[in-house]
């Protein structure tokens, strides 16, 4: 569930009853006297410190602390809380990892899609022939009746949300363990930039309405305006709890169920775990697609809002 600095599979013991970890380490870039640059390998598994020309660092619960040397350890306050140097931290961890795998896939896969367009008289291609329905459906029954006839400035940023959420969503039911659109920081990423495309982009009938309503008394106006324009950061801010507590939910109920076959210990018990867990497996394939999808309708709806053209009174006679 928690984002780290490498990625583990799994673990076992030999016969010497020695652990060994199952995995790879990704590289921790650090700002502290200059660039600290090295594998995360060398915490191996937060059992040791890692040296960095001359420099010692410790990871304590996910987070990494300098400390005095390699034996040096994090102390704590009353509170529990590392009282360690923190140095600005630039690391790969497993969550930037997958966001750059998933951008390479999509470049890669949409920039093929454009050339076969190019070379085969509009006609898709290859894989393109399954991903061709979807971004007509994006374009047909998303942006086109939520935007209106502006909707071609915005069909990019909506193609790249909905397939960077579904696949990073995908990725997050694979063995490898991440967790990406279940980290607030991401979801929180994401919200920002529909909240500043929509106020950026919007209309001054857009922002009329919020400070100056037409058809309201005067007094109304001063009192429906600071609402009205918090109402512009609660938006963003639903969705980002939307989509972070919709797949943080499905992975912990899914990991539960799956922890059930270790607790009961029989074949009858674990039997039916496995068989709730697979059945889990498959409704969130779904939810991937329809968290995806919402974040995408509303980021629309949000944009039709921000164009929507003034009706006068004479236009509806």
């Amino acid at each position: 569930m928690q984002d780290s600095y490498d990625f583990h599979l799994f673990s076992y013991e030999d016969d010497a009853k020695v652990e060994h970890h199952i995995g790879f380490p990704l590289p921790v870039i650090l700002w502290d006297n200059g660039i600290q640059l090295f594998s995360s390998s060398k915490f191996h598994h937060g059992e040791s410190a890692a040296e960095s020309n001359g420099n010692f660092y410790r990871l304590f619960h996910g987070k990494i602390y300098k400390v005095s040397g390699a034996e040096g350890e994090v102390t704590l306050n009353e509170e529990h809380h590392a009282t360690n140097e923190k140095p600005l931290d630039f690391s790969i961890t497993k969550n930037v990892f997958m966001m750059l795998v998933v951008s390479l896939i999509m470049f890669f896969l949409f920039t093929n899609l454009a050339k076969s367009y190019a070379k085969n008289g509009g006609i898709a291609k290859g894989a393109g022939r399954f991903f061709e329905p979807i971004i007509l459906y994006i374009r047909d029954d998303i942006a086109i009746p939520n935007i209106g006839k502006n909707y071609k400035k915005y069909m990019s940023y909506l193609l790249t949300i909905f397939f960077f959420v579904w696949f990073l969503n995908l990725f997050g039911l694979t063995p490898l363990g991440v967790n990406v659109t279940g980290n607030l920081t991401i979801t929180f990423s994401l919200a920002i930039l529909t909240f500043l495309i929509t106020n950026l982009t919007a209309n001054k009938n857009y922002w009329g309405h919020i400070f100056w309503m037409p058809g309201v008394p005067a007094p109304m106006k001063l009192v429906l305006a600071p609402i009205e324009l918090l109402g512009t950061v609660i938006k963003p801010f639903s969705l980002m709890i939307r989509l972070y507590a919709n797949i943080v939910a499905g992975h912990v109920v899914l990991m539960s169920i799956i922890g059930l076959m270790f607790i009961f210990k029989n074949w009858i018990g674990s039997s039916l775990s496995f068989v709730l867990a697979f059945a889990l497996s498959l409704l969130e394939i779904l939810v991937a697609a329809l968290q995806a999808y919402i974040f995408t309708m509303l980021s629309a709806l949000y944009f039709g809002a921000a164009n929507e053209e003034h009706h006068h009174e004479d236009e509806h006679h």
